[in-house]
């Protein structure tokens, strides 16, 4: 079988030949950039361990690039953490792990055809299984490879996303039971509503998985919650949680916070800073016009590294410690800023889009509320362009 999976990701990350160099001697000559603290990420793996309390596995979702953060830095940081598994959605992604060195178990949680099996197999993965065809073609490729594959299946209970229904489960379940080299593992659902205020459909979903446990008492794991639901829901923990964007110390809305740290900042430094007098525009269809004297700073991240272009003439960047409106249309490949209230603004300074500078910190959360969409999205659209440079207290690992 061919392996689909493209050679990405090696064990060594991007920024090796950098390990050991201070954050800022490397950052010094990029135009833009990603840093991921890996000591507020295993701060946060301790916080929801300690939330979740114990008997309940974290299994570590690094789906979409580790929510954009960098699979690479991301998955082996979280293994030396302690999650007990993890969680990707596509079987390329789960390969992907295995070739960076990941020895936990690895769950699918999408869609697989019957062609994933055998490398799936073969790299100890467990699929979630939604048809009697995938369930087959997991017992083939087990007994080719002479082993013992786990899967899972996951419990439609109102989402009506991914799943089978639960009299499709429990058929399924017994179907799997009778095939040799397969072992039925676990048994998931998906919540439909974790971070609404009102999450009470959580009640009715949880009773028709319930349902489905009885009758499949003999399935020694299960897990159902995501990040909002396993801060906010205790009686839906079960074996294990499936925590992604709190794990970067991004709340979900609606939920409590116990403790977190954000992992994840996006940095550039202007490129240049030009006049703008009274009357001139800037950037495509000089949407923006200059109505004082004015200075405009050069950004060089744009829409293909993942920066809306919704966020034209609205968002907001840091530069000296100050918030500085984004102004005129962003572009494939950069933006500018009025910096006009920062004479001293030159080519060289840093600029914040997403972190701390000084006193004051642009959230996920504030870029999705002025772009229209949601953190999850503003952190997974970060594109391969920008590097990631992985540390731990300023030092380059």
């Amino acid at each position: 079988m061919t392996d689909p999976t493209p050679p990405a990701a090696t064990a060594e990350p991007a920024n090796a030949t950098a390990a050991g160099l201070r954050l800022e001697d490397v950052t010094r000559s990029l135009n833009a950039w990603v840093e991921v603290d890996l000591d507020a990420l295993a701060g946060n793996v301790r916080a929801l361990r300690e939330t979740v309390g114990p008997g309940v596995e974290l299994i570590a979702v690094v789906k979409a690039n580790a929510y954009g953060a960098g699979v690479e830095g991301v998955a082996p940081a979280l293994e030396a953490a302690g999650v007990e598994r993890f969680a990707v959605v596509w079987a390329a992604e789960a390969l992907n792990l295995r070739r960076l060195g990941i020895t936990r178990p690895i769950i699918v949680l999408g869609h697989a055809f019957p062609t994933d099996a055998e490398a799936a197999v073969a790299n100890g993965i467990t699929l979630t299984v939604h048809s009697p065809k995938l369930a087959m073609a997991v017992s083939k490729a087990a007994r080719k490879a002479g082993t013992r594959a786990r899967v899972h299946i996951q419990v439609d209970s109102g989402l009506h996303r991914d799943g089978v229904t639960p009299d499709q489960a429990v058929a399924l379940a017994h179907l799997i039971s009778g095939l040799p080299g397969v072992e039925l593992e676990g048994l998931s659902t998906h919540m439909a509503n974790a971070d609404e205020e009102d999450d009470s459909f959580a009640d009715e979903q949880g009773r028709v998985f319930r349902a489905a446990l009885e009758q499949l008492d003999w399935v020694p794991y299960r897990h159902a919650a995501n990040s909002a639901t396993a801060i906010r829901r205790g009686e839906l923990r079960f074996g294990g949680v499936r925590i992604g964007l709190a794990m970067h110390g991004v709340l979900p809305p609606n939920t409590a916070d116990p403790g977190l740290a954000p992992v994840l900042s996006v940095k550039a430094r202007l490129a240049r800073v030009v006049d703008v007098a009274p009357g001139e525009g800037v950037s495509y269809g000089l949407t923006w016009r200059a109505e004082r004297p004015s200075r405009a700073g050069l950004v060089p991240i744009g829409y293909a590294d993942g920066w809306s272009r919704h966020l034209s003439n609205r968002g907001e960047v840091l530069v000296g410690g100050r918030r500085c409106p984004m102004i005129g249309r962003v572009c494939m490949d950069q933006f500018l800023v009025d910096v006009t209230e920062l004479p001293g603004a030159a080519e060289g300074d840093e600029a914040v889009l997403l972190g701390a500078q000084g006193s004051e910190r642009i959230t996920a959360d504030d870029v999705a509320a002025r772009s229209g969409t949601i953190s999850w999205d503003v952190l997974a659209s970060l594109q391969a362009r920008l590097p990631r440079i992985f540390h731990r207290g300023g030092i380059v690992q």
